[in-house]
């Protein structure tokens, strides 16, 4: 253990390695008597040396390293006054009356840095110190450090004279009111209120903003008082203070005339460039309602960009709901503008669905396009099958491809299969594929013997495209109806109608039999679309055998089949295709090798790992980044580090 003598020789030396490991062992042993040397070399221009002796005086600490910091706070070097600073809101707190005294100090500055300081202690024993500097201190500075101070403490008690304050300088106001927010005492709802009167309008706007962050109930009634007798933008703030204050599921609790007053000032409200403030009127519309309330929230909703202010419009729009159906929301609906016509059919379907539903039936041809497409989305959705002739009047009178399809997706769903399937049928050849699908799914959903037989017919028909919409349909009715058309359709001309023959034959619950041999039999298929068909078929209904197949299509002549089949290889954990995979590593395709890299990552073993290892040097730099990765994931699953 050194010798204090030691310690303190090392302090005086100009070395800054010898000081520093003076500081460190000063340190180590709370070394009082070191203080002095110490705190001479705080100025000093080596920063090690510096952090050495802040460290060192904040383990000692005490009234001890108080005193001999303090003179500091006079000095004209400012990292020397900076570090003081520091140190003393740390340590103030062990000498309070050695602090405080300095708020008697002749200099301005020491009372400001004192006043800082004692904001930093934690004590409640500083805060009639810092209120009589608040109160008496000639120097505005100082009172407005001593504000700062007081909120920083945050003590209850300090109300009384920041209260007081609010009647200083402007400078020093700012900051009572933001200390009195921080505090939250009862006691300042009232001097706060008193001070809007009397203040300026900077001023009076931070009372307000302070008395909505607070949330006490007892200044609402204050605040609507104000109302009458404020500017513009200030009764813009009150109005959102006390929502902030009360919140919309408690606005009615304020009385019918306080509500109706607070109402009338809301459209003012949502006029304001503050988004706070729009937001709040918003919620106040949401809870009170009103005469022209929602022609309000629409013009707002117009002004809001649907994207970047998702958030906003879905709450306008919650509004909107909130308020009900209303004449402005017909108004809307029938009007010219499409997008709020849009917002107003959401809001109406939200509020009563049942009644929107006629409405929006009778409004349809009166519309444009484009609101005939968001109109038609809805009631495809949420009509009953009582509004069938609509949708089969939309069938015959309407060109639009996206218009008719929701109209076919609602017959297939709900409609009555008598009367519909003769008006889906022509759609079966309609020039848009989109729309083509959709009556051929529409004919799937109605699922009667008299679609099936209309799929037989398809599925003879001499038109390929006929033939194979006939083959698709078939297939999700019950196969052996149709077996024999749907084995003639393997052997068709047209590759398409042989895929979707494959893929009908999929939708068998077991391919087991006959089914299964004609299916396998078709990887000889010479289209690669028919023969990735029969794997993704077969893959159903995975065995030895469909293993084995996958084995063998790892030799197909197209490159996409290659790749299925070792992609579903290491799908199904094939072990008994590493070998093989092995072998295909040797590809001059990049494109194959990278996939079958990833494959043998994922089946592992000390096989595939070994055959991996050399096209560490591949000339293709993908090659090698995806062989890099899978010898990592091997030696991760064999339990390397």
């Amino acid at each position: 253990m050194p010798e204090p003598t030691d310690i303190l020789e090392l302090l005086r030396q100009d070395d800054p390695e010898q000081i520093r490991e003076g500081a460190k062992l000063a340190r180590a042993e709370r070394m009082t008597g070191a203080i002095p040397d110490l705190v001479r070399h705080i100025a000093s221009p080596n920063i090690g040396v510096q952090e050495a002796v802040d460290r060192a005086l904040r383990k000692i600490g005490g009234p001890a390293v108080v005193h001999a910091v303090i003179p500091l706070l006079r000095s004209d070097d400012a990292p020397e006054r900076n570090i003081a600073m520091d140190l003393l809101r740390v340590l103030g707190n062990s000498d309070l009356p050695a602090v405080q005294e300095l708020l008697r100090d002749e200099d301005a500055d020491v009372r400001i840095f004192a006043s800082d300081i004692l904001g930093s202690t934690g004590s409640a024993l500083a805060v009639p110190a810092l209120c009589h500097a608040l109160l008496n201190d000639p120097e505005v500075n100082v009172r407005y450090q001593a504000a700062v101070s007081l909120g920083q403490l945050a003590f209850p008690e300090a109300a009384p004279c920041l209260n007081s304050a609010l009647d200083d300088e402007e400078w020093v106001q700012f900051s009572v009111i933001e200390s009195l927010t921080k505090i939250k005492d009862a006691s300042s709802i009232g001097a706060m209120v008193k001070a809007l009167g009397k203040s300026s309008e900077l001023v009076a706007s931070s009372i307000v903003d302070a008395l909505g962050e607070m949330g006490n109930i007892k200044a609402v009634p204050l605040l609507l008082k104000g109302l009458d007798n404020s500017p513009s933008p200030l009764c813009n703030k009150i109005v959102r203070a006390v929502l902030n204050i009360v919140g919309g599921r408690s606005l009615t609790l304020l009385g019918t005339k306080d509500c109706r007053r607070l109402a009338g000032y809301l459209p003012s409200a949502l006029e304001d460039e503050d988004k706070d403030i729009q937001d709040a009127a918003i919620r106040g519309f949401a809870a009170l309602g009103g005469e022209g309330a929602t022609t309000c929230v629409l013009r707002h909703l117009t002004r809001l960009d649907p994207e970047n202010d998702a958030q906003r419009v879905a709450e306008a729009v919650d509004a909107l709901v909130k308020i009900g159906k209303t004449p402005e929301l017909y108004e809307a609906l029938r009007g010219g503008d499409d997008h709020l016509a849009a917002i107003a059919m959401e809001v109406m379907l939200r509020v009563d669905e049942e009644g929107t539903i006629p409405l929006l039936i009778a409004i349809f041809p009166e519309r444009g396009r484009d609101m005939q497409r968001q109109i038609i989305q809805q009631l495809a959705t949420r009509a009953g099958r009582e509004h069938q002739a609509f949708f089969l009047g939309v069938l015959e009178n309407c060109k639009d491809g996206n218009i008719v399809r929701e109209a076919l997706h609602f017959l297939g769903r709900k409609g009555d299969p008598a009367p519909v399937l003769d008006k889906i049928l022509p759609f079966l050849s309609h020039p848009y594929n989109d729309v083509k699908d959709a009556a051929l799914e529409a004919c799937i959903a109605l699922h009667t013997p008299e679609v099936e037989e209309i799929f037989r017919s398809l599925a003879k028909n001499a038109d390929a495209l006929q033939r194979m919409i006939g083959v698709y349909g078939l297939g999700f009715f019950d196969i052996g109806n149709s077996l024999e058309l749907l084995r003639d359709a393997l052997d068709d001309p047209s590759a398409e109608v042989r895929k979707v023959a494959v893929e009908a034959f999929g939708r068998c619950s077991s391919l087991e039999g006959e089914c299964r041999g004609l299916i396998e039999n078709m990887l000889h298929d010479e289209s690669r679309d028919v023969r990735l068909a029969v794997y993704d078929t077969l893959r159903l209904n995975p065995d030895e055998r469909f293993f084995q197949s996958l084995i063998n299509g790892l030799e197909d002549d197209d490159a996409w089949v290659r790749i299925r089949c070792a992609e579903r290889l290491g799908e199904f954990k094939v072990d008994e295709a590493i070998g093989p995979l092995v072998g295909m590593l040797a590809d001059e395709n990049p494109l194959i090798v990278v996939k079958i890299v990833s494959v043998l990552a994922s089946l592992g073993g000390e096989t595939a790992f070994r055959a991996l290892m050399p096209l560490l040097d591949h000339p293709d730099g993908d090659v090698r980044e995806a062989v890099e990765a899978a010898i990592n994931a091997i030696h991760k699953q064999a339990g390397g580090e």
